[in-house]
C-alpha cells in the first residue's frame, strides 16, 4: 500500500508554472488561510495574470509577502474574503474593490459552500505520512476540508518546514489532489514586540477576572500580548481559541497552561489556525498535547460553553454609550472582519462560570489630537460586531466593568467612567441632550 502511494504521489509531482495551468479566466481559486499559504503555487500564478481575466483570489490573512496581493495597476485579479487581512486591506487602501463578506467563523463552511464556491484551492501541506495523508499545517485546519470538499481542482505545495499537526479535518490523502509541488518556504516570524504601557495596564484590569484554572481564548494585538505576558502568574490554565497566539505557545512552554480543569478536551490545547515564531511552528509537529480542528468545530458557541470558567478575550476598535462593540468595521471602511468575536462572545457567556471580555484603549493619536474610542454613537456606515445584549465586561485602561446587568443608562455612565479624562464631560453633556442620562 505505501508503495501504491508513492506512485501516485510520483505520477502527480510537477513543477508550480504547470500546475497553475489549470486555472482559466473567470475562476475563482483559493490561496491559503493566515499562516498556511501557498506561496510557490500564488507566485507562479502571478507570472500568468496577462493570460488571464476575471481571476477572483480568495484567503484570508496570507501576511507573508506575495507580489498577487500588489497595489500595482498591473495586477488584473479580483479579491473576496470572508476576513480583511493585511493583505486584503493593503489593497483595498490603494483604491482596489475587494468584496467582503460578514460571517461568523463558526458559519465559514456555509461561506465555503454558497459564497466562495472555489474552482480552484492551492494548499500548503506537509510531506505524506506513512498512509500517504499530507496535513494541513498550522492553519490551513481551519477551513480547507470544507474547500477541498467544494472545489473542482486541487493544487498542493509540499512544504518540509510544514509541521504535521494531529486533530480533526486537519489531512489530505495523495489520491484526492490533482497536482502536487514540492516547494520549501520558511515561516515568517510573525511576533510582536513588547506591549506598550496602556495595553498593560489594561490587561492588569482584565486580568483582576482570571483565576487559576480558567479556560482562555485571546486574539492578536497588543493587548492579548499583555495579557499573555500576566498570564505567567496563573496556573493549571486551559487553552480553547480560535487563534494560537505567541502567548499560548510561550504558556504552554512555561507550564502554566496543562488544560487539566476545562471539563471539555482536558488535556489539549484546541484551535483552529496559528501566528507566531519559528519555534511555535515546530512545536506543533505530532504533538499530542496540541489538538486543530475547524473553525464551525472550534468556534462553535456550545462547544465553547462546555468549557468550564470559559473567558473570551477579544478587542474592538470603538464603543458607544450602550457599550456595543465595533470591531471590524468604522465609517464604510471595512477592516477586518465579525470573524469569530460573537461567537466567543456567547459561548464563553454560556460556559459555566464564564465572561466575555472586550478591550481597547479609551482614545488614540491623530495628527497631535486626541480622538476618543469611546462616542455617543457610532459614525454612519459603522457595522455593529457585538451588540448591546451580547455585552458583557467592557475594559480600558481606567478599569473592567460588568455591563451585563446595567440599564442603558447606567451603562452610559460606565462607559463614560472608561473614557478618557478628556472627554468625559463631553460625552456626558451629549448622553443627557438625547435623553440617556
Amino acid at each position: 500500500m505505501k508503495r501504491e502511494f508513492e506512485e501516485l504521489y510520483r505520477s502527480k509531482l510537477t513543477t508550480a508554472e504547470e500546475a497553475v495551468k489549470i486555472v482559466k479566466s473567470g475562476d475563482r481559486v483559493y490561496g491559503g488561510t493566515a499562516s498556511s499559504g501557498a506561496y510557490a503555487l500564488l507566485e507562479a500564478l502571478w507570472n500568468r495574470r496577462h493570460e488571464l481575466e476575471n481571476v477572483t483570489m480568495m484567503g484570508s490573512n496570507n501576511y507573508q509577502y506575495t507580489p498577487i496581493y500588489d497595489e500595482s495597476v498591473d495586477n488584473p485579479f479580483l479579491f473576496n474574503t470572508y476576513f480583511m487581512g493585511i493583505n486584503e486591506r493593503k489593497r483595498l487602501k490603494a483604491g482596489f474593490p475587494v468584496s467582503y463578506n460578514s460571517v461568523h467563523l463558526s458559519k465559514v463552511d456555509l461561506w465555503v459552500r454558497d459564497i466562495g464556491k472555489p474552482d480552484v484551492c492551492f494548499f500548503e501541506v506537509s510531506k505524506p505520512d506513512e498512509d500517504g495523508y499530507m496535513n494541513y499545517g498550522p492553519s490551513g485546519t481551519a477551513l480547507h476540508k470544507y474547500l477541498q470538499e467544494a472545489t473542482k481542482y486541487t493544487i498542493v505545495q509540499v512544504n518540509s518546514n510544514t509541521p504535521y499537526v494531529l486533530g480533526e479535518g486537519n489531512k489530505i490523502h495523495v489520491s484526492e489532489v490533482d497536482a502536487i509541488v514540492e516547494a520549501d518556504w520558511k515561516y515568517d516570524d510573525y511576533t510582536a514586540g513588547e506591549p506598550d504601557e496602556i495595553s498593560t495596564q489594561i490587561a492588569k484590569h482584565v486580568l483582576r477576572e482570571i483565576q487559576d484554572a480558567d479556560t482562555i481564548q485571546l486574539g492578536l494585538g497588543n493587548i492579548s500580548i499583555a495579557i499573555g505576558y500576566g498570564l505567567k502568574e496563573f496556573n493549571d490554565l486551559g487553552v480553547y481559541t480560535e487563534l494560537l497566539a505567541q502567548p499560548m505557545y510561550e504558556l504552554m512552554e512555561s507550564g502554566n497552561v496543562t488544560n487539566k480543569y476545562k471539563g471539555f478536551m482536558d488535556g489539549k490545547t484546541v484551535f483552529s489556525f496559528s501566528f507566531g515564531s519559528p519555534d511555535l511552528y515546530k512545536a506543533l509537529d505530532h504533538n499530542p498535547d496540541y489538538y486543530v480542528a475547524p473553525f464551525p468545530f472550534v468556534n462553535d458557541p456550545r462547544n465553547i460553553a462546555k468549557n468550564r470558567h470559559m473567558i473570551s478575550i477579544n478587542s474592538t476598535m470603538s464603543f458607544n454609550l450602550f457599550g456595543e462593540a465595533a470591531a471590524d468595521c468604522i465609517g464604510w471602511k471595512q477592516q477586518s472582519g465579525t470573524g469569530g468575536q460573537g461567537d466567543f462572545v456567547r459561548g464563553a457567556q454560556w460556559s459555566e462560570g464564564g465572561k466575555s471580555i472586550i478591550a481597547t484603549s479609551s482614545s488614540f493619536m491623530k495628527n497631535g489630537k486626541r480622538i476618543s474610542k469611546i462616542v455617543p454613537y457610532f459614525a454612519p456606515g459603522t457595522a455593529v460586531t457585538t451588540p448591546r445584549s451580547d455585552i458583557h465586561y467592557v475594559a480600558t485602561e481606567f478599569g473592567c466593568i460588568d455591563v451585563r446587568a446595567l440599564t442603558m443608562q447606567d451603562r452610559a455612565r460606565a462607559m463614560i467612567s472608561l473614557a478618557h479624562p478628556d472627554f468625559r464631560e463631553e460625552l456626558t453633556s451629549q448622553a443627557k441632550a438625547v435623553g440617556l442620562i
